[in-house]
């Protein structure tokens, strides 16, 4: 068996995508018996420095995280704004788009995602780190998030 191309093998985090990030986090609050978790909206647009398809954006996103033993539960309902979030729900529908590593060095990262055939999807910052977002369908069947937080 070879080395994970990311350095991890450790799935941090699922994104589920949403319409009402109020509702289905009362749902998973429920379902769980936790407190329900408040939402925030992503950076501005001048902090995220989001780009989708290499392209500026002004996409935002409604967040809200269920932390769980072992992952994170990310919901995400997205602005009308073109990104990975408001595409991947107008197609499919909500539920899951994303699992999530969180890795070390993230321009090396992309280019080892590339070299794989995973095109960038969307990249950004936020508060404490960057992340991007790959089209690993086609070899994975779900979309890679990877996360880079600050030292």
């Amino acid at each position: 068996m070879g080395q994970s191309a990311i350095g991890t093998k450790m799935i941090t985090q699922i994104g589920i995508l949403v319409h009402d990030i109020e509702a289905v986090s009362e749902a998973y609050a429920n379902f769980f018996g936790v407190d329900k978790p408040a939402w925030n909206w992503t950076d501005t647009p001048d902090k995220a420095q989001t780009e989708f398809l290499g392209e500026p954006s002004q996409a935002r996103a409604k967040l809200a995280f269920i932390d769980m033993d072992s992952l994170q539960l990310e919901l995400i309902e997205p602005d009308f704004h073109p990104s990975t979030w408001r595409n991947y729900l107008e197609e499919h529908g909500e539920g899951p788009h994303h699992i999530a590593f969180v890795i070390e060095g993230m321009k090396e990262k992309i280019a080892i995602m590339e070299s794989k055939g995973m095109k960038l999807q969307q990249k950004g910052e936020y508060t404490g780190g960057r992340y991007a977002y790959f089209d690993s369908i086609p070899q994975l069947k779900v979309l890679v998030e990877l996360l880079e937080n600050d030292k």
